[in-house]
Protein backbone atom coordinates (compact mmCIF):
# COMPACT_ATOMS: atom_id res chain seq x y z
CA UNK A 1 0.00 0.00 0.00
CA UNK A 2 1.36 3.35 -0.91
CA UNK A 3 0.14 6.32 1.46
CA UNK A 4 -1.46 9.40 -0.81
CA UNK A 5 0.55 10.97 1.84
CA UNK A 6 4.53 10.95 1.16
CA UNK A 7 7.00 12.96 3.25
CA UNK A 8 9.50 14.32 0.46
CA UNK A 9 11.01 11.25 -0.84
CA UNK A 10 10.01 8.74 1.46
CA UNK A 11 7.24 6.57 1.68
CA UNK A 12 5.36 3.89 3.14
CA UNK A 13 4.04 0.54 1.68
CA UNK A 14 3.17 -2.69 2.78
CA UNK A 15 5.96 -5.61 2.64
CA UNK A 16 6.32 -7.64 -0.97
CA UNK A 17 7.56 -11.29 -1.24
CA UNK A 18 10.80 -8.88 -2.63
CA UNK A 19 11.35 -7.48 0.73
CA UNK A 20 12.12 -11.54 2.42
CA UNK A 21 15.64 -10.95 2.07
CA UNK A 22 16.02 -7.64 3.61
CA UNK A 23 13.68 -8.99 6.56
CA UNK A 24 15.62 -12.06 6.73
CA UNK A 25 18.68 -10.05 6.97
CA UNK A 26 17.33 -7.27 9.42
CA UNK A 27 15.52 -9.97 11.83
CA UNK A 28 18.26 -12.42 12.26
CA UNK A 29 20.67 -9.53 13.48
CA UNK A 30 21.65 -10.46 16.93
CA UNK A 31 23.29 -7.26 17.67
CA UNK A 32 19.73 -5.37 17.25
CA UNK A 33 17.45 -7.97 19.21
CA UNK A 34 17.31 -6.50 22.13
CA UNK A 35 15.32 -3.74 20.44
CA UNK A 36 12.06 -5.95 19.62
CA UNK A 37 12.67 -8.47 22.51
CA UNK A 38 13.48 -11.49 19.68
CA UNK A 39 14.95 -14.30 21.41
CA UNK A 40 15.83 -16.74 18.43
CA UNK A 41 16.18 -16.09 14.35
CA UNK A 42 13.58 -16.40 12.18
CA UNK A 43 13.49 -18.44 9.24
CA UNK A 44 12.95 -17.43 5.85
CA UNK A 45 9.70 -19.71 5.61
CA UNK A 46 8.42 -17.80 9.02
CA UNK A 47 8.74 -14.57 7.07
CA UNK A 48 7.55 -15.74 3.97
CA UNK A 49 4.45 -16.48 5.57
CA UNK A 50 3.97 -13.24 7.51
CA UNK A 51 4.40 -11.68 4.19
CA UNK A 52 1.85 -13.84 3.01
CA UNK A 53 -0.24 -13.05 5.94
CA UNK A 54 -0.70 -9.89 5.92
CA UNK A 55 -3.37 -9.11 3.92
CA UNK A 56 -4.89 -9.42 7.73
CA UNK A 57 -6.27 -5.56 8.85
CA UNK A 58 -4.63 -4.45 12.34
CA UNK A 59 -8.29 -4.64 14.08
CA UNK A 60 -7.74 -8.32 13.23
CA UNK A 61 -3.55 -9.43 13.63
CA UNK A 62 -3.54 -6.18 16.01
CA UNK A 63 -0.10 -5.31 14.23
CA UNK A 64 1.01 -3.38 11.06
CA UNK A 65 4.35 -3.38 9.61
CA UNK A 66 5.19 -0.99 6.77
CA UNK A 67 8.39 -1.08 4.18
CA UNK A 68 10.17 2.63 4.86
CA UNK A 69 10.97 3.49 0.64
CA UNK A 70 13.16 6.29 -0.04
CA UNK A 71 12.39 7.27 -3.81
CA UNK A 72 15.18 9.44 -5.68
CA UNK A 73 14.89 10.01 -9.73
CA UNK A 74 12.75 7.23 -10.29
CA UNK A 75 14.75 4.68 -8.20
CA UNK A 76 13.40 3.21 -4.97
CA UNK A 77 14.90 1.26 -1.86
CA UNK A 78 13.49 -0.11 0.75
CA UNK A 79 15.58 1.35 3.66
CA UNK A 80 13.99 0.23 6.46
CA UNK A 81 10.64 -0.81 8.48
CA UNK A 82 8.38 0.81 10.80
CA UNK A 83 5.72 -1.07 12.83
CA UNK A 84 2.68 -0.53 14.71
CA UNK A 85 2.28 -3.34 17.18
CA UNK A 86 -0.33 -4.04 20.80
CA UNK A 87 -2.76 -2.24 19.05
CA UNK A 88 -5.93 -1.51 21.09
CA UNK A 89 -8.52 -0.60 19.31
CA UNK A 90 -10.87 0.07 22.58
CA UNK A 91 -8.56 2.68 24.19
CA UNK A 92 -7.38 3.95 20.76
CA UNK A 93 -3.85 3.40 21.12
CA UNK A 94 -0.39 1.57 19.56
CA UNK A 95 3.22 1.09 20.14
CA UNK A 96 5.52 1.74 17.19
CA UNK A 97 9.17 0.69 16.30
CA UNK A 98 11.12 1.39 13.50
CA UNK A 99 14.19 0.16 12.11
CA UNK A 100 16.61 2.12 9.61
CA UNK A 101 19.24 -0.18 7.36
CA UNK A 102 22.58 0.86 8.69
CA UNK A 103 24.19 2.81 5.81
CA UNK A 104 20.71 5.16 5.91
CA UNK A 105 20.79 6.00 9.37
CA UNK A 106 21.15 9.85 10.66
CA UNK A 107 20.18 11.42 7.13
CA UNK A 108 16.12 12.33 8.66
CA UNK A 109 14.66 9.62 6.80
CA UNK A 110 13.36 7.76 9.91
CA UNK A 111 11.98 10.92 11.01
CA UNK A 112 9.77 11.42 7.81
CA UNK A 113 8.78 7.57 8.11
CA UNK A 114 7.55 8.76 11.64
CA UNK A 115 5.52 11.98 10.21
CA UNK A 116 4.00 9.55 7.56
CA UNK A 117 3.08 7.26 10.78
CA UNK A 118 1.94 9.63 13.05
CA UNK A 119 -0.55 10.75 10.45
CA UNK A 120 -1.84 7.73 9.54
CA UNK A 121 -2.66 6.70 13.16
CA UNK A 122 -4.39 10.11 13.27
CA UNK A 123 -6.29 10.11 10.05
CA UNK A 124 -7.01 6.82 9.55
CA UNK A 125 -6.65 5.03 12.74
CA UNK A 126 -8.28 7.81 14.28
CA UNK A 127 -6.11 6.63 17.51
CA UNK A 128 -5.66 9.07 21.07
CA UNK A 129 -2.26 7.66 21.34
CA UNK A 130 1.12 5.87 20.32
CA UNK A 131 3.78 4.86 22.87
CA UNK A 132 7.41 3.84 22.36
CA UNK A 133 9.90 1.79 24.72
CA UNK A 134 13.45 3.48 24.24
CA UNK A 135 16.98 1.41 26.33
CA UNK A 136 19.42 3.34 28.24
CA UNK A 137 21.98 4.64 25.57
CA UNK A 138 19.71 5.04 22.70
CA UNK A 139 20.11 8.43 22.68
CA UNK A 140 19.94 8.86 18.63
CA UNK A 141 16.01 7.01 18.91
CA UNK A 142 14.91 9.27 21.62
CA UNK A 143 15.97 12.44 20.23
CA UNK A 144 13.50 11.16 17.35
CA UNK A 145 10.89 10.84 19.18
CA UNK A 146 11.18 13.44 21.52
CA UNK A 147 11.27 15.97 18.19
CA UNK A 148 8.06 14.53 16.91
CA UNK A 149 6.48 15.37 20.18
CA UNK A 150 6.73 12.31 22.65
CA UNK A 151 6.76 13.02 26.65
CA UNK A 152 9.20 10.73 28.88
CA UNK A 153 6.36 9.10 30.72
CA UNK A 154 8.36 6.63 32.91
CA UNK A 155 11.53 4.50 33.44
CA UNK A 156 11.09 0.65 34.27
CA UNK A 157 14.36 -0.14 36.19
CA UNK A 158 16.86 -2.37 34.76
CA UNK A 159 13.90 -3.97 32.13
CA UNK A 160 16.24 -5.05 29.59
CA UNK A 161 19.55 -7.61 29.72
CA UNK A 162 22.02 -6.85 27.15
CA UNK A 163 25.40 -8.28 26.87
CA UNK A 164 25.19 -9.44 30.36
CA UNK A 165 24.29 -6.14 31.98
CA UNK A 166 20.39 -4.97 33.00
CA UNK A 167 19.62 -1.80 31.37
CA UNK A 168 16.86 0.73 31.91
CA UNK A 169 13.81 1.16 29.08
CA UNK A 170 12.57 4.55 28.90
CA UNK A 171 9.00 4.82 28.07
CA UNK A 172 7.55 7.63 26.00
CA UNK A 173 3.70 8.59 25.16
CA UNK A 174 2.14 11.20 22.30
CA UNK A 175 -1.44 12.12 23.15
CA UNK A 176 -3.28 13.43 20.25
Amino acid sequence: MNFSFNKDEIKLRAPEPEDIDLLYEWENDASIWHLSNTKSPYSRFDLEQYILNSNKDIYSARQVRFMIVLSLREKETTIGSIDLFDFDPDNKRAGIGILIAENHRNKGFAGKALDILIDYCRMHLHLHQLFCNITDGNSTSRKLFENKGFRHIGVKKEWTRINKKWVDEHMFQLIF
